[in-house]
């Protein structure tokens, strides 16, 4: 069966684990070459070595996207000789599990958050496209939240984070449309990751109540969401870009 990436390349931020690493995997499942970007060398190589054992190809690059110089490199790194970048996933980021009301945040906290999660997305996104502009072809997805999507008590930083996110999704996509370039955003609900599982790999216990409140009965694998990011990525997708995606078992349509 013929595979949806053969000869491409993809540039994942985030790589290193959870949603990132998923999206890394599929990508390299189906033909990329994948460059995997972020802060943490050991977990980009445990990547690197996953979608190796798995027939794959792929390289790290440390990344940290709240320092542009350092992105700029990256996504040069990730488009290779050739300087041609077929896909880009934007997943590095900040999660919004502190919970405290509004008027608890303070200003360190909320510039924290913006710069993982708002900054760090622009910087990917001003550079991946530029790249693809140059091209002519390309699509970005970024990794953004159902907390984009609605309120979310208590997390007023990262819900304020995330709509952000889907604001420049749909700007970039209306920027970039006519120039064979497309930008989307998937938007989880809960995803088991590590982020979600103490030390001893139980759950928090903040986590039981939000399973409950996902209409499906479960919380999502990252690789669900990778699945759809591949396919948003991928020809199938040719005629969608400025989407917002809830991938969340149901959670946003009450």
């Amino acid at each position: 069966m013929d595979k949806l990436f053969e000869g491409k390349r993809a540039f994942v931020t985030g790589g290193g684990s959870g949603i990132g690493r998923a999206c890394a995997l599929a990508l390299a499942a189906e033909g990329c070459f994948v460059t995997v970007a972020g802060r943490t060398e050991s977990t980009l190589n445990d990547t690197v070595s996953l979608i190796a054992e798995a027939g794959g190809s792929a390289q790290s690059v440390k990344c940290d996207v709240t320092i542009e110089s350092m992105v700029r490199s990256a996504v040069e790194a990730g488009a290779g000789e050739a300087g041609a970048l077929d896909v880009a996933v934007n997943s590095a980021g900040y999660d919004g599990s502190a919970e405290l009301p509004t008027t608890e945040w303070t200003s360190e906290m909320l510039d924290e958050m913006l710069a993982a999660n708002v900054r760090g997305t622009f910087h990917a996104m001003k550079h991946e496209l530029d790249l693809m502009q140059r091209q002519g072809f390309g699509s970005i997805v970024n990794i953004g939240s159902g907390a984009g999507l609605l309120g979310v008590p208590g997390h007023s930083g990262y819900v304020a984070s995330k709509h952000a996110g889907i604001g420049l999704t749909k700007s970039a996509a209306l920027e970039f449309a006519a120039k064979g370039i497309r930008v989307n955003t998937v938007c989880p609900g809960l995803v088991d990751t590590p982020l979600i599982h103490d030390s001893s790999g139980a759950l928090y216990d903040y986590v039981e109540p939000l399973i409950a409140a996902h209409p499906i009965g479960r919380i999502a694998h990252a690789s669900e969401i990778a699945d759809a990011v591949v396919w948003l990525s991928s020809a199938k997708a040719s005629y969608v870009t400025g989407v917002a995606l809830p991938i969340d078992g149901g959670y946003t349509a009450a």
